[in-house]
């Protein structure tokens, strides 16, 4: 058995492979690599299979998406940690190290992500993750050094190694037995917010989730996604909901999912408002098909604490971000940075 598996899923991605697969062998040697093939219509296989015959290969019939995908791939490795990574992601020297040794200092600490900063601005944190994960009390997320679409420059401010609600599904660090107890990721949220998901479970179980601010990665991410993206608004608004639906204590599951749904229609509103009717729709149809699926969510809820976990902030980061213009995160919070580990 492997100590460290790097698992990375492609679909069509062999030129996110060509360019980004070296840094990962030629920095990560401590780890197996692993490239598990969503059903890919290119050449990315043979690619691997002629150029990098060190690279596990794992062939995937079709495309299952992010959370199925990986919950196929990751039931044919084994390993004492996965290092889930995102095909477009520059690794750095001694990445690993930090995190590794994070982990293996605490066996409280299921999940921990490094510090995720922009692959095209070096001097930028990345959407997906920056300087790790939190949630208000109404499911929203955010992180440090990145609310909603602002990102923060990297000032060797989250520098530090501390505890976070959710680690990035980009560069997750996770032990494999912590990942099979929690059940993997949803199959049914495909993509989006099941990383989010998959770390409440976790803290659900008594569980840590840590950001380690010694190790760095670039991401190249979705930063220059046109500002309309129907898909991925259906799939983050639908899946906003279920996240609460599953993981909230009981007496506050649904006072707080009906303030949510008020807000996703006044979401809905601004992007008509905006000329954005498509993204508006996907708001509707995320709405219809939490309806049509909460109970299957709903049943999968098992081990949920009577209290919210202590990194859920309980200010609203919609009233501050967009009314109050606090764009960072110690003005969403109003907490000064404290390093705990």
């Amino acid at each position: 058995m492997d100590k460290i598996a790097i698992v990375i899923l492609n679909w069509n991605g062999q030129h996110f492979l060509e360019r980004f697969l070296p840094s990962v062998l030629s920095h990560s040697q401590e780890a197996t690599v692993y490239v598990a093939d969503n059903g890919s219509t290119d050449n990315s296989i043979d690619f691997i299979k002629g150029k990098y015959p060190q690279v596990k290969i794992i062939e995937l019939p079709e495309n299952n998406g992010f959370c199925q995908g990986y919950n196929k791939a990751l039931l044919q490795v084994q390993a004492e940690y996965y290092v889930i990574l995102n095909s477009d992601i520059e690794v750095s020297a001694n990445w690993l190290s930090a995190p590794i040794t994070l982990l293996d200092n605490d066996i409280n600490i299921a999940a921990c992500q490094p510090k995720i900063k922009s692959y095209n601005n070096k001097e930028l944190f990345e959407h997906a993750g920056a300087a790790g994960g939190f949630i208000d009390f109404l499911g929203f997320p955010f992180c440090r050094g990145r609310i909603f679409l602002d990102v923060e420059k990297d000032h060797t401010q989250y520098d530090d190694n501390i505890d976070i609600f959710w680690a990035t599904g980009a560069a997750l660090i996770i032990r494999a037995q912590a990942f099979k107890s929690a059940g993997g990721f949803d199959p049914d949220f495909f993509a989006h917010m099941e990383e989010i998901d998959l770390c409440w479970r976790l803290k659900n179980q008594g569980y840590r989730i840590a950001y380690c601010g010694k190790s760095e990665v670039y991401h190249v991410g979705g930063g220059t996604l046109p500002p309309s993206n129907p898909k991925k608004t259906f799939l983050n608004f639908r899946n906003g909901l279920a996240l609460l639906l599953k993981n909230l204590p009981l007496r506050l599951l649904f006072p707080l999912i009906f303030i949510r749904m008020l807000l996703d229609a006044a979401a809905a509103l601004q992007f008509l408002l905006k000329g954005f009717p498509k993204d508006a729709f996907a708001i509707f149809l995320a709405h219809m098909s939490f309806y049509r699926y909460s109970l299957t969510w709903y049943r999968r809820r098992n081990i949920i604490p009577k209290a919210l976990p202590s990194q859920m902030i309980k200010q609203s980061i919609v009233w501050r971000y967009f009314v109050l213009k606090q764009k960072t995160f110690d003005e969403v919070t109003e907490k000064k940075r404290n390093s705990n580990l």
